[in-house]
């Protein structure tokens, strides 16, 4: 093994937090001085195709090279004000190349992390104090816990509101902070919803499609912010389907998407 291939780790697992089988939480220090970021940004991870893959991954159909490191970007979900770790909220793909390979990391476990974060889908983009919807599907919430909890601390005047829907209750990864934030910030509002309620009686919250919530009225109803582009600013981030379906019914009330340098007032990570 070459030299390159043997110094490709730059940073070690911390933390590694099981939200059930299909979800984990990462935390990541690297070797060196963190970087900077802005919430809402992401952070490259990668492993070589040498490191073993957790036994419910499927079997891949073409061997990854041992010695060539797989990369991919994903959000970061710490707040930027922490400064001795990234912390990321990974689905296991089971036919994926890497997340196969993170899901069997454990602390103490070695991998590569990128020099930089990128990525525009941030607060800088909504005009100060005006409110923010930030809607999401499974680990698409991670950019908006990263927005969360680095704005919080300091801004009790913006209102936040977060929709997040998962199949069943398990599958809402941050929900107890989500929680405990809505309780003590009057300007958060915290909107769950699970789209498979017969497997899970005991949960108590909205059900359905977050995209059927929305043209519902739900969000203006709890949150008192009218979905209105003069007084909100929409954040996509998830499955494709919800955002296409989302994103034509804010459109059809006047909503528009950004585009290249002009800024609208939705706004889409497309990372899916």
């Amino acid at each position: 093994m070459s030299a390159e291939i043997r110094n490709a780790y730059n940073a070690t697992v911390t933390a590694r937090t099981e939200v059930n089988p299909q979800l984990v939480v990462l935390q990541v220090q690297p070797d060196e001085t963190l970087f900077d970021f802005k919430p809402g940004q992401f952070a490259v991870l990668g492993l070589l195709g040498c490191e073993p893959r957790v036994p419910e991954a499927a079997e891949e159909d073409a061997p990854s090279e041992p010695d060539k490191l797989i990369r991919r970007a994903y959000s970061i979900a710490s707040s930027s004000v922490e400064r001795r770790y990234l912390e990321f909220y990974l689905a296991l793909i089971t036919t994926g190349a890497l997340t196969p390979r993170l899901f069997a990391l454990q602390p103490g476990g070695r991998l590569f992390l990128g020099p930089k974060a990128s990525g525009v889908f941030t607060l800088d983009r909504v005009a100060p104090g005006k409110a923010v919807l930030l809607v999401a599907t499974g680990t698409g919430l991670a950019p908006y816990i990263s927005m969360l909890r680095t704005m919080l601390i300091h801004d009790a005047q913006r209102r936040f509101v977060v929709l997040h829907g998962a199949r069943v209750s398990w599958d809402l990864g941050y929900r107890a902070e989500l929680e405990s934030l809505a309780r003590l910030r009057p300007n958060f509002i915290y909107l769950p919803s699970i789209t498979r309620p017969e497997h899970d009686p005991l949960f108590k919250g909205h059900t359905g499609r977050i995209q059927a919530l929305l043209e519902h009225g739900v969000v203006e109803k709890e949150s008192g912010v009218p979905l209105d582009p003069a007084q909100m600013d929409v954040f996509l981030c998830g499955n494709p389907d919800m955002v296409k379906s989302a994103k034509a019914m804010l459109e059809a009330k006047g909503f528009r998407g950004d585009a290249g340098k002009e800024i609208g007032t939705i706004h889409v990570e497309e990372y899916w």
